[in-house]
């Protein structure tokens, strides 16, 4: 009779290096990337675009001040003229609306349920602004 064979011992494989580079490069890349290495000095003060040219913005724009004034690719409009507004615009009309930041939710929502905007299909532009410019 043959005694039994051994078992043999499995291997496993140890992750724990994998694992270690993997947060290393991580950190790495966030160190590069994020604004550590690089801050920006205080006293500088960003650039900020508040007007812009008509031809960098998508036509037809309907800007919205937070004043309440309308305006139609830089023409003023006068609210009860939107209608017709919208009847000389191409078709199916596509309606850009811009809303000043600083204008109450309640101006773009009462733009929205407008009756002349029913068949329109509306977008709505937004200006990036950086962090911390007012």
């Amino acid at each position: 009779m043959r005694p039994l064979p051994r078992p043999q011992k499995r291997v496993r494989m140890d992750i724990s290096f994998a694992v270690v580079n993997v947060v290393l490069l991580l950190i790495f890349f966030f160190l590069v990337t994020g604004r550590l290495m690089n801050p920006v000095d205080p006293e500088i003060e960003l650039a900020e675009t508040s007007e812009l040219p008509l031809d960098a913005l998508p036509s037809p724009l309907l800007v919205i001040t937070a004043e309440g004034g309308w305006q139609l690719d830089g023409r003023d409009l006068a609210p009860e003229l939107l209608g017709v507004a919208i009847g000389e615009l191409a078709q199916p009309p596509v309606l850009h609306v811009l809303v000043n930041r600083h204008a109450d939710a309640t101006l773009l929502t009462g733009v929205l349920a407008r009756p002349e905007l029913a068949g329109v299909r509306v977008r709505l532009v937004t200006l990036r602004a950086r962090k911390g410019a007012p």
